[in-house]
């Protein structure tokens, strides 16, 4: 049996994705440091080389690990300025939403939301009219889109490669819910794009 085992109910120490703790802590220890040679890698986790180095092959083949690769200050590569962009889309035109939005080289991520917008897209640009002519000249311009509001990010306060199940605390016994949270569910055909 693989050490990533996809049962409904996960065993005591495992997550719902059927990773175990020490492939957790593995995947911790990639978030900080993807180039670790496997013998640190072991070390760190406190498991043998030819242990961890079976487990990434595994994270790796089960498409958990999904690849490597460096991460870049935008700003120390021009792309100063980021924004969000929340765009609304004609019913009934998403797979040419989707189709369109791959081909955008200026995206860096593109989410479909519930909600008062239907996606929502992170650009970056050199400046500010670049944004303004991406927002206007590409988004906008596309006949599925009906609306667009751009933000402008101040400040990236978090920026983290990916999250984890450990990295979630555990809030079920908090007795502090202000009740203000509303979530609207998706719209006709929103809720399976794919």
């Amino acid at each position: 049996m693989s050490i990533i085992d996809q049962a409904a109910t996960p065993p005591a120490g495992q997550s719902a994705a059927g990773l175990d703790e020490v492939n957790l802590r593995i995947l911790g220890i990639l978030r900080e440091n993807g180039r670790i040679s496997m013998s640190a890698l072991a070390e760190r986790v406190n498991v043998s080389r030819a242990s961890v180095y079976n487990r990434v092959e595994q994270l790796t083949a089960a498409g958990v690990i999904t690849g490597f690769s460096a991460q870049v200050d935008p700003g120390k590569v021009g792309l100063d300025v980021c924004a969000l962009v929340f765009v609304t889309v004609h019913p009934q035109s998403w797979h040419r939403f989707r189709e369109g939005i791959l081909q955008m080289p200026d995206v860096e991520y593109c989410c479909i939301t519930t909600g008062e917008h239907d996606a929502m897209l992170l650009v970056r640009s050199l400046d500010i009219g670049g944004v303004h002519d991406f927002v206007t000249g590409v988004v906008a311009a596309r006949p599925e889109v009906k609306s667009v509001v751009s933000v402008v990010v101040l400040d990236e306060v978090v920026r983290k490669a990916y999250l984890l199940p450990s990295d979630i605390p555990d809030r079920s016994g908090s007795t502090n819910r202000l009740g203000m949270t509303r979530f609207t569910t998706a719209g006709n055909g929103r809720d399976s794009v794919r």
